[in-house]
């Protein structure tokens, strides 16, 4: 019989292996060194992060780009860069049937949350999409809130936690989410996401 701690490792390890087995292959791939500011999501948000980084070729949006180190269904950090008005913040699966909510330059930081929250129910085709947390903080040097969330994807039996860090500058949005399984993974990544977080910069 296993004991309690080879027991954990072994979830741990059949977590990993079960979500991965259903992640897509990416291509075009490359690697976040240590140490050095990024400018991330093809705008003036930049970032530093302390530890080595995976930023995938496939993008969520249009001005967003999600970096993993294991694979993101383990472990997603994803920025927005600079969200215009009128623009939804993830890719939409189709205009016509399942339209997003859009951000509106006049939105109020307290919005965000709720724009979030709607864009994965309807992207993710989920009802299970919870904001759990709002509070007010400093984001990349200008007012800013930070959320925390959970939510499940259908195709999957995981409960997955979430913080998300935003702010409204000059009418565009630009914001962090981080995302991992509740089981593990979120714990042990939320510090190095937080400190990517609050080393954002904006002009």
């Amino acid at each position: 019989m296993m004991d309690l701690p080879t027991m954990i490792s072994f979830r741990h390890a059949a977590l990993a292996v079960a979500l991965l087995s259903v992640a897509p292959a990416l291509a075009g791939n490359t690697l976040v060194p240590a140490g050095a500011p990024v400018a991330v999501a093809k705008s003036g948000l930049t970032v530093t992060p302390a530890g080595e980084w995976n930023r995938l070729g496939a993008r969520p949006g249009r001005n967003a780009e999600t970096w993993t180190r294991d694979g993101d269904p383990l472990n997603d950090l994803t920025f927005y860069g600079g969200i215009v008005d009128g623009q939804p913040i993830i890719r939409e699966v189709s205009r016509r049937s399942k339209p997003l909510p859009r951000f509106a330059g006049t939105m109020l930081l307290s919005d965000v949350p709720a724009l979030f929250e709607q864009s994965y129910r309807i992207g993710f085709d989920t009802p299970l999409m919870e904001i759990q947390k709002v509070e007010p903080v400093a984001f990349a040097g200008h007012k800013g809130v930070r959320f925390t969330y959970q939510f499940t994807r259908p195709e999957e039996d995981v409960r997955r936690l979430g913080e998300g860090h935003a702010t409204i500058v000059a009418g565009r949005l630009y914001m962090t989410t981080f995302e991992a399984p509740a089981i593990f993974y979120f714990d042990r990544d939320i510090a190095a996401a937080r400190a990517i977080a609050t080393s954002a910069t904006l002009p």
